[in-house]
């Protein structure tokens, strides 16, 4: 129900905003500017987006059945399950699908997207299997699902990427406050659903989650001490160097277990293609009506308004230009993207405006497109409290971005 109306809002206001411009700014060009921009949006959310996932989730799922067949979820599920129990309490002791939400969790820690969305629609696939009411969400495909939206990333390189394309003389400026940033999103992620859930908060939890905090602490720390050059070196191969590792150790395991490591790989890549083929009425969908609600120009009203109201109320307003990559960043990452890139551009890469957003884009991860995602390929049509849980996860991540912004650049 919640995804039916924010899907038809984002119709329903981009057309008000279109009829106001075209009778009031006399923009004749503005019906052809989204006529058009649906068609493109149409033909790219299946060319350049499911179809680009294509190869990736044939070889991942590959990869994942060669590492079930071989016994290593179960072994990481059953390391793990003492923490993931308490955050999973509907899923059997054991069961292989903790292991690959933890092998989600970890791509996504490591910047590796592309890694991590195979994993992620694995786990989600296994936790429908155990779901006792088809087609809506269980507490734990929330739980799941809102932990992914929260985007924790403990070395975002492609922002450091972008930052050096742009000009940036201090790239990994932004490191510390990018993980901090997503660190407290996860952290209002397990703590809004937990109560929403009724989850115990027991010793065991809460110790997990402060030894869990601890490490990503001690390894922020490891990595500000570092020279600019090493950072640099630190993001480029660790991430990409451990993916490797963890292929590699997958394939030797299944020969070491004497696994027939083709066969199991094929076996799985097959799931590939059918689960892009699910998911592309829903990615069609939720990216069209986006692309929509952005051309009309309704997120520079929600940007302005929010402007004038923090002016109004006598607040600094220097880290307005910033937000337009954390409105847009829970609906379209290539949009918040492209802002990003775009205030790095208009302000200087290193200025407080473009450090801050950023910090945005480090923060969360795209909730709309996550839930279109992931619950379409798996037929969930009743997301039940995940759009508006996911959404004040995010919010409370913008607001900590900001604290640390100025905290960390002003």
């Amino acid at each position: 129900m919640a995804l039916n109306i924010v899907w038809v809002a984002f119709f329903v206001i981009a057309f008000i905003v279109a009829l106001i411009k075209f009778f009031h700014d006399g923009d004749i060009t503005i019906f052809k500017t989204l006529v058009d921009g649906i068609f493109d949006s149409a033909k790219s959310s299946v060319v350049d987006v499911a179809f680009s996932l294509a190869g990736t989730m044939v070889f991942f799922l590959g990869l994942m059945n060669i590492a079930e067949k071989a016994g290593a979820i179960n072994w990481i599920a059953r390391i793990l399950n003492p923490f993931m129990k308490r955050l999973f309490p509907e899923v059997p002791n054991d069961h292989p699908v903790m292991g690959e939400m933890v092998m989600n969790f970890s791509a996504n820690m490591l910047g590796l997207d592309n890694a991590a969305t195979p994993f992620g629609l694995k786990a989600m696939k296994s936790l429908e299997e155990i779901n006792t009411n088809k087609g809506t969400a269980s507490n734990a495909q929330i739980m799941f699902l809102v932990l992914h939206t929260s985007g924790l990333v403990l070395i975002p390189l492609s922002i450091f990427t972008y930052r050096i394309s742009v000009g940036s003389t201090d790239a990994t400026s932004v490191f510390i406050p990018c993980v901090l940033g997503t660190v407290i999103t996860t952290l209002a992620s397990i703590i809004i659903v937990g109560i929403k859930q009724k989850l115990k908060w027991d010793f065991v939890l809460s110790a997990w989650i402060i030894c869990l905090i601890a490490l990503v602490s001690a390894l922020m720390a490891a990595v500000y001490f570092m020279s600019p050059e090493t950072k640099n070196t630190f993001s480029t191969v660790s991430g990409n160097l451990i993916l490797l590792i963890v292929i590699i150790a997958i394939i030797l395991g299944g020969v070491y277990k004497k696994v027939s490591v083709f066969d199991a790989f094929i076996e799985g890549a097959k799931e590939g293609f059918n689960i892009v083929l699910k998911i592309i009425p829903y990615l069609v969908g939720m990216l069209v009506a986006i692309r929509v609600f952005r051309d009309s120009g309704a997120l520079d009203y929600i940007v302005n308004g929010i402007a004038y109201l923090i002016k109004a109320a006598g607040l600094n307003t220097d880290f307005v230009p910033s937000l337009p990559t954390a409105i847009m960043k829970p609906f379209s990452g290539s949009g918040a993207r492209g802002m990003m890139i775009d205030a790095m551009k208009a302000y200087g890469p290193d200025s407080f405006v473009g450090k801050l957003a950023c910090t945005f884009q480090g923060s969360a991860d795209t909730t709309f497109y996550i839930l279109a995602l992931y619950f379409g390929s798996v037929g969930i049509k009743k997301v039940r409290y995940a759009v508006w849980v996911g959404i004040l996860a995010d919010l409370i991540g913008v607001i900590a971005a900001i604290m640390i912004g100025y905290i960390f650049f002003k």
